[in-house]
């Protein structure tokens, strides 16, 4: 496995595949590897012929209270998980080499950034569709993987690419989960017993949620309201958001019609968590 720590040794490694016919995925992550960003490597693995794993915990994507100091960090430990599942290379870009001195150009996908994380973590989005521009530009993969934990972050990145007429494929996954149903994340590590405890009933909500749905509710806001009881009703449960939108566009809904999606967001201490889940009625 390579490991290339500026753009011009990336770009040169996937010039070389090229030239061999060979097709190229991205995994495009901020580190310290779970079992969810190793299924994304091995679906990439199953349909290109090489895998390129970006790991950059990328600064224009956090906030100024937000954990980019305290992000979880393990270079030598997601090296070597990488290279176990057949990773060809890592690009491990200091800031410096993704933001030169005078960089003062950004990306921004506009409507669907405006709701759900991107309201509650302002500047959120333009960060994260800025540096995966980037990504897609230097590495130019012919598919990109993505997990669907992070959905709005996916539709987002589906928006843009189609958008830009960047000429790849967005490929998203379901997410893993832990065996208590708790969607697997960098975070997890931040939770105390009792707080990782609690957490579960992000995960026992949303299916709630779909067994009601399954049983017939379409009223948003009942649906809505029974998510929001449940979380507010567990220890520690902070809640930032609880929503219920059309997909892909975000919308509103009054009546659940077509593909719609419950998403939360919840802090339990200083540690924010999200999920969610997608019916079709």
């Amino acid at each position: 496995m390579q490991i290339c720590r500026t753009i011009k040794d990336i770009r040169t490694f996937v010039a070389k595949c090229k030239a061999e016919g060979q097709t190229v995925g991205l995994v495009p992550t901020m580190g310290y590897f779970h079992q969810g960003h190793l299924s994304l490597m091995r679906e990439a693995k199953k349909s290109c012929h090489r895998v390129v794993v970006s790991l950059f915990v990328n600064p224009l994507q956090f906030g100024p209270r937000e954990d980019l100091a305290q992000y979880p960090r393990d270079f030598e430990r997601d090296s070597a998980m990488a290279e176990e599942v057949g990773v060809d290379a890592i690009f491990v870009p200091p800031d410096r080499e993704m933001y030169p001195e005078g960089f003062c150009t950004h990306v921004e996908v506009t409507g669907i950034t405006d709701k759900l994380c991107g309201l509650s973590r302002p500047g959120h989005f333009l960060g994260v569709t800025t540096v995966v521009a980037k990504l897609f530009n230097i590495v130019a993969p012919d598919k990109a993987f993505f997990g669907q934990k992070d959905a709005q972050q996916a539709m987002v990145i589906r928006r843009m690419a189609a958008d830009l007429n960047m000429g790849l494929e967005i490929v998203v996954l379901p997410i893993i989960r832990e065996e208590d149903g708790l969607a697997m994340s960098s975070r997890n590590v931040y939770l105390d017993r009792d707080q990782r405890r609690n957490a579960t009933v992000l995960y026992r909500s949303l299916c709630a949620f779909r067994e009601a749905v399954d049983r017939g509710e379409k009223d948003a806001e009942s649906l809505r309201r029974s998510i929001t009881e449940m979380i507010a009703s567990t220890p520690g449960a902070d809640i930032d958001y609880v929503e219920i939108l059309s997909v892909p566009n975000l919308e509103p809904v009054v009546l659940l019609q077509g593909r719609v999606m419950a998403a939360l967001a919840v802090r339990f201490g200083g540690t924010r968590l999200i999920d969610n889940i997608i019916v079709e009625v």
